[in-house]
């Protein structure tokens, strides 16, 4: 373990044990070659007969599990040690962030800021997104009484995941200096694309105004009839001056203009056309979340050994066209600059597309391996993906044909 690693686990350990500033501790993925025993454990102070608790739950992707420990009696230390690849610790003065790479290399992140400490045993989880909030009556998730309908419950998980996801992601791009800190002139351009009804497109406008970033938001989709919907809903929301919708091709809108751009359930190659156009269009963060996956599928017809042990069964070719699918989206994003890492987008009991890939542009240099392991895996399977020929020439600019 590097020095800085051990330093970093070390910090994290302290901010734990610290259980009167702890706020929650959540460790998660796994270190190349180890076994830490559960997919994810959240960590967190609760106030249990006027004593101060922790309170561990763990899942191991069967089942959830929580107990409680006296702050004494926790080895988090260990815990720590076990091979986790995300930590992340937040205390009230601030948070440490680290993930560890597949090749071992320590990712950390230390940020300042107040935060609350919270309790309660039972607490509800915190919304970042109040169930009552106009747009979500309008759009049809809440009910007129501000409450979340029992059939839209999934669709309203689905909003505050995204928010989830897309609030850090922004932070951390605003400290590292990777995007440009938003003003009232230069807002954030955030562009939807195949925004459909439009839930994510207001979700992130209304957050993002709420959090006291100026924005700028433009929902793409081809049909006329999602457009006047969606504009009349911004409009009996007096929002229409910073949420706009087009109705247009992803591959034909004018709009070039775009720090972040987003994808959620876009259709086959129309995750390609986004992915295309945010790279075209130099977008410093890209959050895409794939759906339906035939263009790789229907070329997998001379299988390479050993692979056709999984693709004599329909189910599995089809599962094992999707991973390549996006592995191969995610590689190519990872050739022209960007940090890129497919992550977990909402639970799979909510719905079977819940994987989200979230890049953010560094301008790093991809290095001769990863070029390697992508043309190799081409040659390979003998695949022309739909991606690679839509940004054909910004791979050719370095250096892949």
């Amino acid at each position: 373990m590097s020095h800085e690693l051990e330093s970093a686990i070390s910090d994290a350990n302290k901010r734990i044990q610290d259980s009167s500033a702890l706020v929650r501790a959540v460790l998660s993925g796994r270190r190349r070659n180890m076994d830490p025993g559960a997919q994810r454990i959240d960590i967190r102070p609760i106030l249990l007969k006027d004593q101060i608790h922790l309170q561990v739950i763990s899942n191991d992707g069967v089942r959830t599990t929580a107990k409680n420990y006296l702050p004494k009696d926790f080895d988090s230390a260990t815990l720590l040690n076990s091979g986790f690849a995300n930590i992340l610790v937040e205390s009230t003065d601030g948070e440490i962030s680290i993930r560890i790479t597949k090749k071992g290399a320590a990712m950390i992140h230390q940020q300042k800021g107040e935060r609350t400490q919270l309790l309660e045993h039972d607490r509800k989880k915190a919304r970042l997104l109040d169930p009552s909030d106009p747009f979500l009556i309008e759009v049809g998730i809440s009910d007129k009484e501000g409450r979340v309908k029992p059939s839209r419950q999934d669709k309203f998980k689905q909003v505050e995941e995204f928010l989830r996801l897309l609030s850090p992601t922004l932070n951390a791009a605003l400290e590292a200096k990777h995007l440009a800190e938003p003003t009232s002139e230069t807002p954030l351009e955030i562009v939807d694309l195949g925004c459909g009804h439009a839930y994510l497109t207001f979700a992130a406008h209304q957050y993002l105004r709420k959090e006291g970033k100026p924005v700028h938001v433009v929902g793409i989709d081809i049909r006329e009839e999602s457009r006047a919907r969606n504009a009349q809903i911004a409009k009996s929301l007096a929002i229409d001056s910073t949420i706009e919708f087009r109705a247009e091709e992803i591959a034909a809108t004018k709009k070039t203009d775009v720090n972040i751009a987003i994808a959620l359930h876009a259709c086959d190659t129309a995750t390609d056309d986004a992915l295309a156009w945010a790279v075209k269009n130099q977008a410093e963060i890209i959050l895409a979340a794939p759906c339906c996956h035939h263009d790789l599928q229907t070329q997998m017809v001379e299988i390479p050994e050993p692979w056709g042990l999984l693709t004599k069964q329909g189910i599995l070719k089809e599962r094992l066209g999707d991973l390549l699918t996006d592995a191969i989206r995610a590689q190519i994003l990872r050739l022209l600059g960007y940090r890129v890492e497919a992550i977990e987008f909402v639970g799979g009991e909510h719905t079977p597309r819940n994987i989200m890939i979230r890049a953010v542009k560094t301008g790093a240099k991809a290095d001769q391996l990863e070029i390697d392991r992508y043309i190799s895996l081409l040659c390979e399977w003998n695949f022309t993906p739909a991606l690679a020929t839509r940004l054909s020439a910004e791979l050719l600019a370095v250096g892949i044909k």
